[in-house]
Parts: structure tokens; sequence; C-alpha cells
């Protein structure tokens, strides 16, 4: 009796005419869901109207990965259109509509057309920032920097600059267009901080006090930057790795480097005198 009226109080849901027969079987069904209830251990659960029996619960996590695939149609999209047309060619909501979503989504995880394209380039300098974390505690700063760009350049699981489709087309169309430079330079700044927070922690000092993270990752980064625009100039996508191990060996040399004969070094120490 129960089922069968589940089943036409159910039926009334979807737009049937509801007859005073339904609602009369309707009040049958919760005097049996009360009866039940009552029927029921103090501690049970209690009953859920037909429905909700399974609710789907948007957890932090399911909200969390909507969140990163929306990111992600976004920026491929931004970097399709772009490459394919230029950026003066494209527009926010020409964007938007590639990945399926409105104008004010986008603007929820982008500030522009240029931030979107560039994206994915935001990602490396994180991850090569991860990799500067992990790198041993005992290793010198400029060293660990070095070694940290390596294993970006040869991490299997997300590929590098020199090993992803279309990246080396997009670094040279920022080198022509100046909104996307000045966004690329955005990047680059964002992630030396971090570095130099990563560097501070790994000499156990202050940044705004020790002048020693900042130049080492300005050094570092210089070396990299260097190399990209080489690799940019060159026109030869698969010799980035071998660039960058020149950057930083030229880095290496001129800081073992000597002084002329005869010539003394700069002295560190202000307000001497001579006698």
């Amino acid at each position: 009796m129960r089922a069968a009226a589940r089943r036409r109080i159910e039926a009334t849901q979807w737009g049937l005419p509801c007859s005073s027969e339904a609602e009369s079987l309707g009040k049958l069904l919760i005097d049996d869901n009360a009866a039940d209830v009552r029927a029921q251990p103090r501690d049970a659960a209690p009953l859920l109207p037909v429905g909700l029996m399974h609710p789907e619960r948007k957890t932090p996590e399911r909200r969390s990965r909507k969140a990163r695939r929306t990111r992600g149609a976004l920026a491929q999209a931004a970097f399709e259109l772009v490459l394919d047309r230029g950026p003066k060619n494209v527009t926010v909501e020409e964007i938007a509509e590639r990945a399926d979503v409105d104008r004010r989504t986008f603007s929820r995880y982008f500030t522009s057309k240029e931030a979107a394209v560039l994206d994915s380039l935001r990602g490396d300098g994180d991850r090569i920032n991860e990799a500067l974390r992990a790198r041993p505690a005992g290793e010198p700063p400029l060293i660990a920097y070095r070694r940290a760009v390596f294993d970006w350049l040869e991490d299997p699981g997300v590929p590098a600059w020199h090993r992803r489709e279309r990246i080396f087309d997009l670094l040279v169309l920022a080198e022509q267009e100046p909104t996307l430079y000045a966004a690329f330079h955005h990047i680059r700044v964002d992630a030396q901080e971090d570095s130099v927070a990563i560097v501070a922690d790994r000499l156990g000092v202050d940044p705004r006090r020790d002048i020693r993270p900042a130049v080492t990752v300005a050094a570092g980064a210089g070396a990299l930057l260097a190399a990209q625009a080489a690799w940019v100039r060159a026109g030869q996508p698969d010799d980035l790795p071998r660039l960058i191990g020149q950057a930083f060996d030229a880095l290496a040399g001129e800081l073992l480097a000597q002084p002329p004969a005869g010539q003394a070094p700069h002295s560190t120490t202000e307000g001497s005198t001579e006698s």
C-alpha cells in the first residue's frame, strides 16, 4: 500500500492532475511515515522524503575541482584564440563563450585577457618554487635555484616550456606585444617574490633586513630570463635547456672571476679614510 501511494504522489510531482484520491493517499503516506518514525529507536536516522535519501553534497573538494576546471578552460580558450588571432583581435566575451561560461565568471578568475593567456606560465613559476623549496637544506642558495630550474625542466609529469605545445609561440608573441610583455613581467615578479621568501627561509634570515635572498634570486632569475630571450631570438624550440645551462655557467664564471692584475677589489667598508 505504501509503495503504491508513493508512486501516485510522485506522479503528481511531474505535472499530472492532482485528484482528491491522490490527496488522501498522500495523507495516508504521511501517516505511515509518522508511524514508522514512532517505531524507530531514538538514535535511528530520520526517514526522508523520496528523492532526498542521498542528496548530492557540494564539498569544498568538489568546488575546488570545479573551479580549477573552469579556470583551466578559460586559460586554454584565451591561449588558443590569442595565438590564432593576436591579442588585439580577441575579446573577453569571446574567451568566455569559447569556455562556455559568462563574462562575470571570467572576471572571477582573471583581471584581463592577457592574464588568462599567460596563466600556464604562472604555473611554471610555482613549480620552480616548489622545486626550490624541496632542495636539500645544505645547498648554497644560488646552486639550489639553478638545480630547481633544472628539476622543472626535467619533470616528466608536467612538461616545461620546450616540451609544451605552442609555448614557444606564446613567448615569441609576448616579446612582440607590449600588453602581453607587461603581464608576463608581473608573473615573473610574483614568482621572484616567492623565491626570495623561500631562500630567506633556507638561510634563516629576514629578507627585509638581509639582502642576500633578493640578490640570489635576482641573479638566478636574471640568468633564466636571459636564456629565455636568447631562446626566442634563436628560434630553436628544443634548445632551451642548453641555453639555460650556458646562462648559469656564465653567471658562475662572473662570480668566480678575479680582478685584473694590479686592480684591487672594491672595498665593502664604508666611511674609510685615507691616512
